[in-house]
């Protein structure tokens, strides 16, 4: 069964930061994989932003600066970013497009028959990724758990960096700044304090109908 929770915000966060948890100790790991780290999204006047640092790294060596972890879906009607596992992650990605494509506009429909498969399927289950999307209306979290996530006040952050970054995005929501200015001033007291994030950051915006 497909655990999906808008209101318990402390549940919420729980799941996140979990899995934020075992993201850093799989970039410790003596076996690591490749690794994706911080996004961030933030919605606020009739915009909604993702924005992901370009780092990737190998246990503890940078193996790439410019990774792009932020991408449109859906033909353009859909952002999202991810952290934890690149080639997992990917994986996660077409299936999201493969769900949009049959539930076209219909982010959160699809987001809950990806998290059923997720939880179902054996291959699936073993995927190490988790990721932030966005349409006009909606922001979610799909986590490694098989849970979809709706974030208080539209801010969320996710990976090494995503406690860094949400924290900060929430101190600055209130400014007189755009969705954009908090998502980037968020990203960089990220890259300031994780090690497994850089300056290099790729934003993706839509216009936002909340």
């Amino acid at each position: 069964m497909v655990s999906l929770d808008l209101t318990d915000h402390q549940s919420d966060m729980d799941s996140v930061n979990k899995f934020n948890n075992r993201v850093d100790h799989l970039s410790n790991n003596k076996s690591p994989g490749w690794r994706g780290t911080t996004i961030v999204t933030v919605r606020k006047n009739g915009k909604v932003i993702i924005a992901g640092d370009g780092q990737v790294s190998l246990g503890q060596t940078v193996i790439k600066g410019n990774a792009r972890k932020v991408r449109q879906l859906g033909g353009g009607s859909v952002i999202g970013g991810f952290a934890g596992s690149t080639a997992d992650a990917f994986t996660l990605f077409e299936r999201l497009e493969a769900k949009l494509e049959q539930y076209p506009d219909q982010l959160m429909r699809a987001c809950v028959e990806l998290a059923k498969d997720w939880r179902t399927d054996k291959y699936l289950r073993h995927l190490e990724a988790m990721m932030i999307v966005a349409d006009k209306t909606d922001t979610l979290v799909l986590t490694g758990n098989g849970d979809v996530l709706e974030p208080e006040n539209f801010l969320m952050g996710i990976g090494s960096g995503g406690n860094f970054a949400l924290s900060a995005a929430r101190a600055l929501v209130d400014m007189d700044l755009d969705a954009e200015e908090i998502a980037r001033r968020a990203m960089k007291v990220a890259a300031e304090i994780c090690v497994y994030t850089n300056e290099n950051l790729v934003v993706e915006s839509l216009t936002s109908t909340r």
